[in-house]
């Protein structure tokens, strides 16, 4: 049960805060489904860092280094949507497709390089970062704590101060709600746009690295994040574009998917004899039913998905 909690938390981790970023950028009127692509590319900045950092830096640093390299990576790779949607006003859908086409590819080819040019006989497009892991992990007594699940909770508590007690997020929402509107009362709709961008970059990023630190030692680029930016989309639909929300729907679907990998623990599923893959199934079918059952009530930011044109009423 131990090992349960450990592992849903640590997905919850992952979830809520690539969910909480795309609410940003949905919230600004963008639609990011980059996401993933947003992940795989801060996660391959977090784990060179990682892998080729001096083993005499202090394990402090290591973090340091390590989630500064992810969030500006992410953020930088999501300015290709930012710019593609809102400057030259491309269809948002393809765009944040083929940004998740593009990362894993990337990332792939990277990988590879760089094995091949350290000696390597044959590339692979796998990372290690073992050594550097553990800097991650907080022990209390038979407890790991990881410290993406501190890092949550802070982008949770942050999240709902931006978004409601500052006058960045009262802005941010009223550009993804009528642009024109805001624009008739001084807010420039394109500046609030791009930094809604930027901070699913940013979290993104930041959930790529948290993502690969949940793997036993190695990450395969060429598999991507195993459709995780997808289902932060659907946490955040079914959360309502709420960082709360978010946060509880991250929990639950987390739940479903941290079965997949400690249900050998427990009995009587042992006992069910169902394939593993069945398991590792569950937060995505869930997700499909849950979506299918709560879509109705959800009301997405009315300007979203539409490029802003300063003509319209």
């Amino acid at each position: 049960m131990l090992l349960l909690i450990q592992y849903t938390l640590i997905f919850a981790s992952v979830l809520s805060v690539v969910a909480i970023g795309g609410m940003f950028s949905e919230r600004s009127g963008v639609i990011n489904l980059g996401l993933e692509g947003c992940m795989v590319m801060g996660a391959l900045a977090g784990a060179l860092v990682m892998s080729f950092i001096p083993e005499t830096v202090p394990g402090f640093f290591v973090v340091i280094l390590t989630l500064l390299a992810s969030i500006t990576t992410g953020m930088l790779f999501s300015m290709l949507l930012a710019v593609a949607a809102i400057k030259f006003k491309a269809d948002q859908t393809i765009t944040g497709t083929a940004m998740n086409i593009i990362a894993p590819a990337l990332a792939t080819a990277i990988v590879k390089a760089i094995t091949l040019n350290t000696g390597e006989k044959k590339a692979t497009p796998y990372l290690y970062y073992i050594q550097t892991h553990e800097y991650f992990i907080i022990k209390i007594g038979s407890f790991e704590l990881n410290w993406f699940i501190i890092l949550m909770v802070l982008v949770v508590v942050a999240a709902c101060i931006v978004l409601y007690k500052t006058r960045l997020g009262l802005r941010l929402m009223s550009c993804g709600e009528h642009p024109q509107a805001a624009a008739s009362n001084g807010i420039d709709v394109i500046k609030m746009r791009y930094t809604g961008v930027l901070i699913s970059g940013a979290l993104a990023g930041l959930g790529g690295i948290a993502f690969i630190n949940s793997a036993n030692s190695s990450w395969p680029f060429d598999s991507g994040v195993v459709g995780f930016g997808f289902l932060a989309l659907a946490v955040m639909i079914f959360g309502k574009w709420k960082p709360i929300n978010i946060f509880f729907g991250a929990i639950l679907f987390s739940l479903f998917r941290a079965l997949g990998s400690v249900y050998t623990g427990f009995e009587f599923l042992k006992n069910l004899e169902i394939n593993a893959t069945i398991y590792n199934m569950l937060p995505y079918i869930v997700c499909l039913v849950i979506l299918a059952i709560s879509s109705k009530n959800s009301k997405a930011p009315k300007a979203e998905g539409i490029p802003y044109d300063r003509g319209m009423r």
